[in-house]
This record gives C-alpha cells, structure tokens and sequence, in this order.
C-alpha cells in the first residue's frame, strides 16, 4: 500500500512539471485528509472444503476504527485515511478525472451475538455465537482499503472579489478494485493475515471545495459506497461479503497554478 501511494506522489510531482505545457489538463491536485465510516449490516459467507465447514454469519454489525483522535501518537498513515490525484479538463473545466482511495477499517463488531447457519466440521449447525477476540473474529482492520476511478463534475458556487476564495460543488462518481487486509479467527482457527486483491466497489461523492488562492483547499465530503468482497483469505479456505458505507471525509489539498487564461466561472455554473 505504501509502494502504491508513493507511485501516486511520484505521478503528480512528474506531471506538475509538465503541466505549463500540458494541453490536456487545466489544473491537477493532490489531496490528503482522514475519514469517518458507518456501514450497514453484512452476512460473511465461508468456504472451507477440507475442514466440511460451509456456513454463513447472518446478518452481523460492523464498526470502524477511526484512529485520527489520537493523530500524533502514531504515524500519519494509521488511522483511517484518504487521498486524492486529480485533474480538470482545459476545453471543459467543469469536468474531471481522479483516483480517489479511502483506507478504511471494517471490524465485525465484538459482543454481538451472531446467528451461524451451515454445515462445521460436517456438523449441521444453527445457532447464535457471541463474537470475541479469542475465538471467532473478523477484521478488514488494515483496511477495507476501496480504490476508485472517479468522473467529476464541479459547480461554480460563489467566490470573493479578486478570487482569493473560491467555492464549489464537486460530484463524484466511480468503479474500482477493492485491496482488503484480511485478519481472522474462526472456530479457533486463525488465517494468515495479509493485503488481497478481494473484489470491487462502486461509490458515489459530494464535496464542498474551498480553493484559497492559488495552491490550496479544502475539502468536506460525504461519500456512499457499495463492496462486494470475494475469495478472501481464511484458514483453509475463503469467504465473501457485500457491505455498504457511509462516509464523512476531511481533505486537505494542494493544487498545480491555474493555466495562464483566466478561468471562466460561468461555464462552472452550468
């Protein structure tokens, strides 16, 4: 995961080199914020032919782990984090392209008593489980980690005399593969946890965008997303789930000087 954020840090410093002569892209940013999440309820399906265990968690709650409350007591990459790359058209800067990922953290909520039907160890079995630390646990805990390549459309709202300050809607729409770190104990057996490919998602955004000045903004979003996770990793076999999310996201931004000619802010309001 840090290989990959590296790579996006090193595409943005390249491109933002190129971008006076770059007839494409009327502007490019990189942004960096932390997320808030609530999801809905989920039923894990899991596979194990060896052991004769086929069988399902109905139903079962989720909760995140937020991390940013304690922000300078670990490194910036712990809690629940996001970024963004992006770019706006120059021939229709009221559109635009980003790769949006948003490391979340999904936990199956301990205490809960879960409802288990299927088949353990060739045994039939239909009942409810609580869910503890020590011997039945499920954690996307280094990440729920969802990747997506993002339409978007920016609305022009209001802004100060000279542009200092410049406010938009931004709308977001986007498809990608989901990079889970699966983490679990079930019946007492552990997997081997570990970053997976496991799925993809879809999600929609909108963001209030602050530009001050030339080089910054900020950014306050709320974002829905759909997972649906399969061929995770668990002892002796594998498992999916589907969950959606709610979030609230903070970013801070950085952007690359606007083209020479002056932006058209009639045209954002269309």
């Amino acid at each position: 995961m840090k290989y990959f954020f590296a790579f996006t840090l090193t595409l943005f410093s390249f491109l933002s080199k190129a971008q006076t002569a770059n007839p494409f892209t009327s502007r490019m940013y990189f942004a960096w914020g932390y997320n808030k999440e609530w999801y809905s309820t989920s039923t894990i399906k899991v596979s194990q032919p060896s052991q004769g265990s086929n069988y399902e968690f109905k139903n079962v709650a989720g909760n995140d782990r937020i991390g940013w409350d304690k922000l300078f007591q670990h490194e910036l990459t712990i809690p629940q984090y996001n970024y963004r790359f992006g770019f706006f058209l120059k021939k229709h800067p009221s559109w635009g392209f980003e790769l949006n990922f948003d490391h979340t953290k999904y936990q199956m909520t301990l205490g809960q008593s879960a409802h288990v039907v299927g088949t353990v160890n060739n045994v039939a079995i239909d009942s409810n489980i609580v869910i503890t630390d020590h011997n039945m646990l499920w954690k996307l805990n280094n990440g729920a980690n969802f990747f997506l390549f993002n339409v978007m459309k920016r609305f022009y709202i209001t802004g100060t005399t000279g542009g200092l300050l410049k406010l938009y809607n931004i709308y977001k729409v986007g498809i990608g593969p989901l990079i889970p770190h699966t983490e679990n104990t079930l019946f007492g057996h552990d997997n081997n946890a570990g970053f997976q490919f496991g799925g993809f998602n879809a999600g929609l955004e909108a963001a209030y965008r602050l530009e001050i000045g030339k080089y910054l903004y900020i950014d306050l979003a709320q974002k829905v997303d759909y997972a649906y996770y399969y061929g995770l990793h668990v002892y002796e076999g594998t498992a999916k789930q589907s969950f959606s999310t709610y979030e609230v996201i903070g970013t801070l931004g950085i952007m690359i000087p606007y083209k020479t000619k002056k932006e058209n802010t009639e045209e954002l309001k269309k």
